[in-house]
């Protein structure tokens, strides 16, 4: 029965939250590398202005964000009319969608995660390494980098799984059509409303396990070991 079940199941949903998931955690981890490398060292008013706006998402129900995003990059607004008028780009309805809502929500772990991990490295570390010489750019690459490494590794696991999961803002600006943007979170939704409960169980299970996997490279990244 059990192969029956896979034999016919739609593994799409998997294939697109894992891509989805892979791209928007590479627009996470350098924007917001580059993001707490800058504000980690502000002044306290600037750092708190800033930072309250980047953690934003994270704190706004998801729903909240996808029709901000909605506003943004619908076709009926300025911004998104003109993205596609000019160059094509269309974020309402596409897989493009789905790598916008997620990377918008997962953002902040990555950002705040990074921002605590270079606020924690030694100071020492920097000022000796300028007494040595090193640029600017050489310190962030050579000090700065490394010895935020678990932070880094952290905050980059978690934002793949907070992406990997992203429902509210995904499905407001992406939707939900199959083999497209219908991704695991949105599967199970959609099932459950059907009263599937054989798929949802085992979409469930997969993420699941994908989030135990998630977990275990989080932890051992950040071990040392």
């Amino acid at each position: 029965m059990m192969m029956e079940f896979l034999e016919k199941a739609d593994f799409s949903p998997l294939f697109i939250s894992l891509k989805t998931g892979i791209a928007a955690t590479v627009i996470c981890f350098f924007l917001g590398i580059f993001a707490a490398s800058r504000i980690y060292r502000a002044g306290p008013k600037t750092k708190a202005l800033l930072d309250g706006l980047l953690t934003m998402p994270l704190v706004l129900p998801p729903t909240v964000a996808g029709f901000f995003l909605l506003l943004i990059f619908s076709l009926k607004r300025p911004f998104g009319n003109a993205l596609y008028t000019h160059f094509g780009i269309k974020a309402v309805q596409t897989w493009l969608g789905c790598v916008i809502a997620a990377s918008v929500i997962a953002f902040p772990l990555m950002y705040r995660n990074a921002r605590a991990a270079f606020e924690q490295v030694d100071e020492n570390l920097i000022h000796a390494a300028r007494t040595l010489g090193m640029s600017e750019w050489e310190i962030f690459r050579r000090v700065l980098m490394p010895a935020a490494k678990p932070g880094i590794v952290s905050g980059t696991v978690l934002t793949f799984a907070r992406a990997l999961g992203e429902y509210g803002a995904t499905s407001m600006l992406a939707g939900n059509i199959p083999g497209k943007t219908g991704t695991i979170a949105q599967k199970i939704a959609m099932v459950i409303q059907n009263g599937d409960y054989a798929t949802a169980g085992f979409w469930t299970a997969v993420i699941i396990v994908i989030a135990f996997v998630i977990v275990v490279i989080m932890n051992l990244g950040t071990s040392g070991r």
